[in-house]
Formats: C-alpha cells, structure tokens, sequence
C-alpha cells in the first residue's frame, strides 16, 4: 500500500503496520564489503561478523529492522558461506543468501561484498556504507564514510 507521501507501508495481512511506526518509513540498502588474507573458516567468519556488526552499528539498525542479506563472494572464497557467518551473530530469522562475484579480470581477489536491506525512516544520503580491510580502497571511493 502506498502512503500518501509515496512511501511505501508495510503491514501484516490483518493491517497492523510493521517495521517502521511512522509514514516516512522506507526500505534502503546498505552496501559493505571487507576483504580476508585466506580463504578460510577463521578468516571468513572475523571479517564478515566484523563487517555486518559494524554496518548495523553504524547506521543505528535494530535486527527487527532487517529485511534480508545478500552475501558475494569472489571465486576464489570456498572455505564458508559468509551467511553461515553472519548467523554466528544470531540472525537465525533474518533472510540470508549468497552469491558468487562475476570472474572479473583484475578484481579485487578474496572479496566479500554485502547489500542489506533494512526498514529505516533515514534518507539514502544519511547511510553509511561501509568497506573493511582491503575493501576500504578502490571498491566505491565515491560513497561518503
């Protein structure tokens, strides 16, 4: 249903409104991205626990607020799902999926990239995308911190 302002409103099919209280309520992605320096389970779990961790943390996201996950990795990451990761922090009832980076000639190697959607009264302008480790450099320089 659409509100007046144009938002999106979202209920439950008796009409109890969720997520959000208030019309200005929208749904937004965060983008992230970190890096490890092996593919392995150690490696893989710390990066993506710290990157989720840190993306909800810094844009203030309650996990009632998160709608769904989706993890890639680059072809050369086998260890681990980074969504077995991410439950490790207890989104065991967030949607979580993953997805394998295009085999791109000169791409950033051992890379975990992550789009989250979340329910947020915020402006896309007042998001903060966040890229670890090696993802810091080179990824979207052209995305405020």
């Amino acid at each position: 249903m659409r509100t007046p302002a144009g938002v999106l409103s979202m209920r439950t099919p008796a009409g109890v409104p969720v997520g959000c209280p208030t019309v200005s309520c929208a749904v937004r992605a965060l983008r992230g991205a970190t890096t490890v320096d092996e593919d392995s389970v150690e490696q893989i779990s710390e990066r993506v626990q710290a990157l989720v961790r840190t993306m909800l943390e810094r844009n203030e996201v309650a996990e009632e607020d998160l709608i769904s996950i989706l993890f890639t990795a680059t072809p050369d990451i086998h260890a681990m799902f980074p969504a077995t990761a991410a439950r490790g922090l207890g989104l065991a009832d967030v949607p979580l999926m993953c997805a394998q980076e295009l085999d791109i000639t000169g791409a950033k190697p051992l890379c975990i990239r992550v789009m989250m959607h979340i329910a947020a009264e915020r402006r896309r302008d007042e998001l903060h995308h966040v890229y670890l480790e090696g993802a810091r450099f080179g990824l979207r320089d052209d995305l405020p911190d």
